[in-house]
């Protein structure tokens, strides 16, 4: 098995008490898989994964999986700062039927190489989904050493990997590990997605195809056909939308509470962020439908952003 093209992080659709907000999450899954997407990446950066309680994954999982009724592949974020909190997710997420896993170096304290190796080895060795190695050192204060994404790559359910690095040469090392084994490299920031395809990418995880996924979509169909020009057109304006809209907040929070705020505008789900973070308040989705409206105008964008 495969999974590559545009997978969105999709975000975990929230009432004001915090609480799954399940209609929101079936109109936004209907949304991306209807703008053509290949596959559902959950409970992430984005999805704000570290942030919402076990019982609350475990029924986010339950319900993407049953939503999407394997139309494209769903992959589920595992990591955790417990190995064995780890573990259970990845058995939870594999009898909710999903198609894989992905994790992180554990957050928190930070393991040393060599305990990263023994880490990702007994996880890989003991889960029964494929996986993918994930890799965001801005988050987990560490990126996952080449030798131990070999390691990871060696083994026989590996997928591939998704870099949130937006390191554009630790990504190319990547590739070069790779090889000619059928693995998948899937780039994180969306800033960098028509380059990574360029460099041998598989397609991008990319919080912006929440939405408007008919824009990433469109890069990656123009970067298979070998039309490189037109996607790096459309790749500029994928710049315009993450420097309008990822950038109304203040904080490191900023750049999920627009794509929440850009969901709410378009009517699909609500601002609210799990604790501690907070949604938009009314003046910057104010700001967030202005954004969008000045998005609509753009002439490379027409009928892109359904």
């Amino acid at each position: 098995m495969k999974i590559q093209g545009i997978i969105p992080p999709l975000v975990t659709p929230l009432k004001a008490d915090e609480s799954l907000d399940l209609k929101g999450a079936a109109q936004l899954i209907e949304h991306v898989i209807a703008g053509g997407v290949h596959g559902l990446f959950i409970l992430g950066t984005t999805g704000e994964g570290p942030n919402l309680g076990y019982d609350m994954r475990r029924k986010y999982i339950d319900f993407v999986t049953e939503k999407v009724n394997g139309r494209v592949p769903v992959i589920v974020s595992i990591s955790d700062t417990a190995y064995a909190e780890t573990l259970s997710l990845a058995e939870h997420a594999k009898k909710a039927g999903a198609d894989a896993v992905a994790f992180t170096p554990p957050f928190y304290f930070v393991p040393g190489a060599p305990e990263l190796y023994d880490y990702f080895k007994r996880i890989a060795e003991h889960i029964s989904l494929p996986f993918f190695l994930y890799n965001m050192p801005a988050l987990t204060k560490s990126s996952i050493p080449l030798y131990v994404v070999e390691m990871g790559f060696s083994m026989e359910n590996c997928l591939g990997l998704k870099d949130s690095s937006g390191d554009l040469i630790y990504f190319k090392k990547v590739k070069r590990l790779i090889g000619d084994r059928d693995l998948s490299l899937l780039i994180g920031p969306e800033e960098i997605l028509a380059e990574s395809m360029l460099a041998g990418g598989n397609g991008g995880i990319n919080g912006g195809a929440n939405v408007f996924p008919k824009v990433y979509v469109k890069i990656y169909e123009l970067m298979q056909a070998g039309k490189v020009h037109e996607a790096e057109i459309l790749q500029q304006e994928v710049m315009e939308i993450s420097c309008r809209l990822f950038t109304i907040g203040k904080h490191g929070s900023s750049i999920i509470k627009g794509i929440k705020g850009a969901l709410e505008i378009k009517g699909l789900c609500k601002r609210h962020l799990a604790s501690p973070f907070g949604g938009f308040i009314d003046h910057d989705i104010k700001r967030v439908g202005e954004v969008i409206k000045a998005l609509e105008a753009r002439p490379a964008l027409h009928g892109l952003l359904d």
